[in-house]
């Protein structure tokens, strides 16, 4: 029997179309969603299986004799388990402060913004942790350290690099990869590449090619993927009270060379997915919701979602390290 909450919260759905999630995470730099997509899930943990890489490419005997039968495959799913965790945050808005600033500030929406970037950062925390791992991608097959960093502009190679990692990728799996997902500051870098400049001025974009005019299209042409992800999010790492050091939630030492999902089909082989699960309430982006604390005279904005992070086909994704000095 469910337990019941004595002061239930209410539910703001009129911030969290102030929020725009979708638009205003794009907007700074959140790519967790896009490197692993959403899977909605009815159960909060489950061992679903998942299609063996190498039956997907299988090419069986599929001739028939008059009165015979017909070949089948016989392989057994994979393994893996998922398990969604709650995260959240409150933000309170104290009643006094309230009356103070209501002439200066629309206060609980600054209240649902803090509360919904502390969110957002840590699943694009959990997500980098997941992605960027050299645990999870060892050995030649998986990852490889390259001999030039990508800030080395006259030396470094980085379409090469992520040409060898896209071939890895292929003999590992039979996929195609179709994305690289780098931090913004290793985008810039790329943009000063030798390598890189030399390859869209050989395209007939001119010689006087500027970094600024090298934008993610023209990326996507040279190293001939569909998708160049760019994270641009950060975080403080210093204590509340101490001033600020920010850092890349993405780090500058890696780039992931993947294949990401383009569809909500659950069989298509990708490098991972975000599970989540809704039946409690969660939505993607974060449920917004609102209760009185007497006790603090305050009004509590929470923000919370219901999620798992998991890399599904490791041999979907290959990643470079050594990629800045």
């Amino acid at each position: 029997m469910a337990t019941a909450i004595s002061n239930p919260p209410t539910l703001r759905p009129d911030l969290a179309e102030f929020m725009e999630f979708n638009l205003e995470s794009e907007k700074q730099g959140y790519i967790a969603l896009q490197v692993l997509p959403v899977v909605e899930s009815g159960l909060q943990s489950d061992n679903p299986g998942k299609v063996p890489l190498e039956s997907l490419l299988f090419t069986g005997d599929t001739k028939r004799n008059s009165r015979g039968h017909y070949n089948r495959g016989s392989f057994e799913f994979d393994t893996f388990a998922f398990a969604t965790k709650e995260n959240g945050w409150e933000e309170p808005i104290d009643a006094r402060d309230e009356k103070r600033y209501q002439h200066l500030l629309q206060v609980d929406r600054i209240a649902n913004s803090r509360a919904q970037g502390v969110v957002a950062r840590n699943q694009e925390q959990r997500t980098a942790d997941k992605v960027f791992n050299t645990t999870t991608f060892t050995g030649a097959s998986l990852t490889t350290a390259i001999t030039n960093e990508w800030d080395d502009f006259v030396n470094a190679v980085p379409v090469t690099d992520v040409e060898n990692a896209i071939k890895k990728i292929y003999e590992n799996s039979g996929l195609d990869a179709n994305a690289l997902v780098i931090n913004k500051q290793v985008f810039r870098n790329l943009r000063n590449c030798d390598q890189v400049t030399d390859r869209i001025a050989s395209s007939g974009a001119g010689n006087a090619i500027k970094a600024r005019d090298i934008t993610i299209e023209l990326l996507k042409a040279v190293f001939d993927v569909d998708h160049i992800i760019v994270a641009g999010a950060s975080k403080n790492t210093a204590n509340e009270a101490k001033a600020a050091t920010p850092t890349r939630i993405w780090s500058n030492e890696y780039a992931m060379v993947c294949r990401i999902s383009e569809s909500q089909d659950m069989r298509e082989p990708c490098l991972g997915r975000t599970f989540h699960w809704s039946e409690d309430g969660s939505i993607i982006g974060g449920t917004i919701e609102e209760y009185e604390e007497n006790q603090s005279r305050a009004r509590i904005l929470r923000v919370r979602h219901d999620t798992d992070e998991v890399i599904m086909y490791p041999q979907a994704g290959h990643l470079l390290s050594n990629i800045t000095t």
